[in-house]
């Protein structure tokens, strides 16, 4: 739970936060007996939840919505993408917003607009799951893509 409490206070980590609060309910629940919570994971439930994200890499999804889309429990929703991908939904989202910021970088566009263009709440949000998944800052890997001619002298 303070975890969850931390992601909550992080700007952009909203998401985040909402599929363990997901998780530990369902936690909850299986511990208190409830027999709805015992289901088996669903490859067509992780599917299409990851064609509905998708879908909205860019303005995102909270997960309540995408359930109430699909028609599952969002705790199944979240545990069956993990069983299916090896992530959970928003590590996903994440890692495509990355990707696609990485291709706006190679257009040329400034770091600011990337981040916003992107999906990520603001540059520094944008610089730190950058870093995190491809292991160099924006500003980095923008300087490595830059021709020799028009980098910025030291």
């Amino acid at each position: 739970m303070s975890h969850i409490h931390r992601l909550l206070r992080t700007p952009g980590e909203e998401p985040a936060a909402d599929g363990l609060l997901a998780l530990a309910l369902a936690r909850l629940r299986t511990h208190l007996g409830d027999p709805a919570e015992g289901r088996p994971n669903s490859r067509a439930a992780a599917h299409a939840l990851r064609d509905l994200l998708e879908e909205h890499i860019v303005d995102g999804l909270p997960l309540r919505t995408a359930a109430d889309v699909l028609h599952f429990d969002p705790a199944h929703l979240v545990r069956s993408f993990r069983a299916e991908f090896g992530m959970s939904p928003h590590q996903y989202l994440i890692s495509r917003r990355v990707d696609l910021a990485r291709r706006l970088i190679l257009t040329g566009r400034p770091l600011r607009a990337v981040a916003a263009d992107s999906g990520f709440h603001d540059q520094p949000h944008l610089n730190r799951h950058f870093k995190r998944i491809l292991g160099v800052s924006p500003g980095r890997f923008t300087d490595s893509w830059r021709p020799a001619a028009t980098r910025p002298t030291a």
